[in-house]
C-alpha cells in the first residue's frame, strides 16, 4: 500500500445498505409521512426485541429522548442528578431542561466510565438518580451502582446514545437500567439522520412517555391537553429508515468490532505511546468511536494531532470536553482529574462500517507518523505500525 497516495477518510459515514429506500419509498408513496405510520411501531418492536426489553419509546432526537425519560420518571426543579462530567454536553442538558441540578463526578481511568466511588461521595437529600454513560461504547459496570442506587432510593438512567450493541455480562445495553436512552444520529452505529429512543422495562414509564412525548392529548379526548408535553415524536420515514437499520443491527456492530480489531492489529506495537481501548471481562465492547489517548508523558498538542491529520486527509475528533469545563456549568466545584487528562490526551480515530483494512491501514501509518513529527522529546524510540 502507498501511503503516500492521499485519501480522505470521515470519522463517521452511515452504512445505508439495507431496505432504507425501499422502505422510506413506501412511506412516500402512502403519505404516511409524518408522526403517525406502521414503521414507528415496527421501529419500536425491533429495538424492544434487541434489547431484550418490553417496552421502547421513539423520539425525534437522542436529546429529546433523555429528556424524556428524566421528565417522565419525575425528575424535576431542586432535584439533583448524578453524572459523569465525562460525556456529550445533552446529558446534562437534558438535566437542566427539567430545572434540576447536574452534579458531576469524575470517571475511572480504564473503561472512562463513572467512578462508583465518587458517585456515593455526591449522594445529598435532594439526589433523585443516577445518570450513567457507557463511553463511545463500553459498557458501564452497572452491578455496584444499581446496589448505590437501591440504598438510597434512587433512579438509574442510561444515556447510552453511543452504546447500542454492547454488553455488560451477557445483558444488552438497554435492559440495565430503569430507562436507556439512544440516539440515531448520522454518525451513530444505526441512524434515522436524527432520531432517538428510550427502552424500559416498566410499563408505567413507557406510557408516561408516549404521552408526554405527544404533547400530553388525552388519549380520550382529541386536542385536549391536561398537562404540558413535548412535540418529540419521530416521524413515519425516519422510523422507516431505523426499521431497515435495526433489521441489520447485528451487522452493523459486528462491523465496527471488525474495524476495531484491525486497529488493535495495527497499533499493537504502540502501547508504549498510546493507551488504546479497554475491553472489561464483563464487557462487550460495541466501538462507536476507537479511542486512542496519548500517554501525558509525550507533550504532544492534541489539537495539533488533529490538525496534522486532516492534512493527510483523515477526519478525527477530540474526546469530550468535561461538561464542568462548559461556560453555564462551570461553577461547580469538585476535582475531576481523570476526565481532564483524558480530554486533554483523547482523539477518536474513524470507526464507521465502511472503512476498508486499507483504511485503516493508512489511518494507522499517518497517525504514527504524524504523532512523531509532532514528539519534542529526543531520547525517546517510537516504533510505527506495519
Amino acid at each position: 500500500m502507498d501511503h503516500r497516495v492521499k485519501r480522505s477518510i470521515r470519522v463517521a459515514e452511515p452504512v445505508l445498505d439495507g431496505n432504507e429506500a425501499l422502505y422510506v419509498m413506501d412511506c412516500i408513496q402512502s403519505t404516511w409521512i409524518s408522526s403517525r405510520g406502521t414503521y414507528i411501531d415496527r421501529f419500536e418492536q425491533l429495538l424492544a426485541e434487541y434489547c431484550q426489553v418490553p417496552y421502547a419509546v421513539v423520539t425525534n432526537n437522542g436529546t429529546t429522548s433523555l429528556h424524556l425519560a428524566l421528565a417522565a420518571a419525575g425528575i424535576g426543579p431542586q432535584d439533583e442528578v448524578i453524572m459523569p462530567t465525562l460525556s456529550y454536553i445533552a446529558t446534562a442538558n437534558a438535566a437542566t431542561y427539567c430545572q434540576a441540578k447536574p452534579v458531576f463526578v469524575d470517571c475511572e481511568q480504564d473503561y472512562l466510565s463513572i467512578d462508583p466511588e465518587r458517585i456515593e461521595q455526591a449522594i445529598t437529600p435532594r439526589t433523585k438518580a443516577i445518570l450513567t454513560v457507557p463511553l463511545y461504547g463500553h459498557p458501564v459496570d452497572i452491578d455496584p451502582i444499581e446496589q448505590i442506587a437501591q440504598r438510597h432510593g434512587l433512579l438509574v438512567i442510561e444515556d447510552s446514545a453511543e452504546a447500542i450493541g454492547a454488553l455488560y455480562k451477557g445483558r444488552r445495553v438497554g435492559s440495565l437500567a430503569d430507562a436507556s436512552s439512544f440516539s440515531f444520529f448520522g454518525n451513530k452505529t444505526i441512524t434515522t439522520g436524527e432520531g432517538g429512543a428510550i427502552t424500559t422495562s416498566n410499563k408505567e414509564l413507557a406510557d408516561r412517555m408516549r404521552f408526554l412525548r405527544g404533547q400530553a392529548v388525552d388519549p380520550n379526548k382529541n386536542y385536549w391537553h391536561p398537562e404540558v408535553g413535548f412535540n418529540y415524536r419521530m416521524t413515519n420515514i425516519a422510523a422507516a429508515i431505523g426499521t431497515a437499520q435495526a433489521e441489520r443491527l447485528d451487522v452493523h456492530v459486528q462491523r465496527r468490532q471488525e474495524v476495531a480489531r484491525w486497529y488493535f492489529e495495527e497499533l499493537a506495537d504502540c502501547e508504549d505511546i498510546f493507551q488504546l481501548p479497554r475491553s472489561a471481562p464483563w464487557a462487550q465492547h460495541s466501538y462507536w468511536m476507537f479511542t486512542v489517548l496519548m500517554r501525558p508523558e509525550s507533550a504532544v498538542d492534541r489539537d495539533a494531532w488533529i490538525e496534522r491529520l486532516a492534512q493527510e486527509g483523515i477526519e478525527s475528533r477530540p474526546v469530550f470536553y468535561p461538561i464542568h469545563t462548559m461556560p453555564m456549568y462551570r461553577e461547580r466545584t469538585g476535582s475531576y482529574p481523570v476526565a481532564e487528562r483524558c480530554s486533554r490526551l483523547g482523539i477518536n480515530l474513524p470507526t464507521h462500517g465502511k472503512l476498508t483494512r486499507e483504511d485503516v491501514r493508512y489511518v494507522c501509518h499517518h497517525a504514527i507518523a504524524t504523532w512523531k513529527s509532532l514528539y519534542r522529546s529526543p531520547t525517546r524510540t517510537v516504533r510505527r505500525a506495519a
